[in-house]
């Protein structure tokens, strides 16, 4: 699997993309232009040269907040909601990265992970969730 698009009522939700098959691609962006978050992957060649550059201020409208999780080592469940509702969890292992993008969402950790955690920022605890009910376990449906 390269990448795993998630989707709920035509809508993306999420991206899952195993990182080794990703080794020989030299550039790629899967997430689509009009995301807020953008990832990207590189792969160069000894001696290759990424011109000096900065990034502009620019002022732009951000409408929900998108995590990038890397998992590195251990296995994690990830469990997906639609506002209150559950909808279903997925499995992630060592060497994914999970871009969640549009849902609610949760965790557990099937075996010690490791995990690489990025957002937009800056982050603000306590301000920028909202808590859901957690699904009984004898609920949880792995797609």
């Amino acid at each position: 699997m390269l990448i795993k698009t998630i989707k709920h009522k035509k809508k993306i939700i999420a991206m899952i993309i195993y990182q080794k098959s990703l080794l020989k691609k030299k550039y790629f962006f899967p997430t689509p232009k009009n995301f807020s978050l953008q990832v990207g992957f590189m792969n160069h060649k000894k001696n290759f040269f990424i011109k000096p550059h900065f990034h502009k201020n620019l002022i732009k409208k951000v409408k929900s907040i998108s995590e990038v999780l890397i998992i590195k080592k251990g296995i994690l469940r990830v469990d997906f909601y639609d506002k209150k509702k559950y909808l279903f969890s997925k499995i992630l292992k060592k060497n994914y990265i999970l871009i969640l993008i549009a849902a609610g969402h949760g965790f557990k950790v099937i075996k010690d992970c490791s995990i690489l955690e990025i957002k937009q920022g800056p982050y603000t605890f306590g301000k920028d969730k909202t808590f859901l009910k957690k699904k009984k376990e004898s609920r949880i449906i792995i797609k």
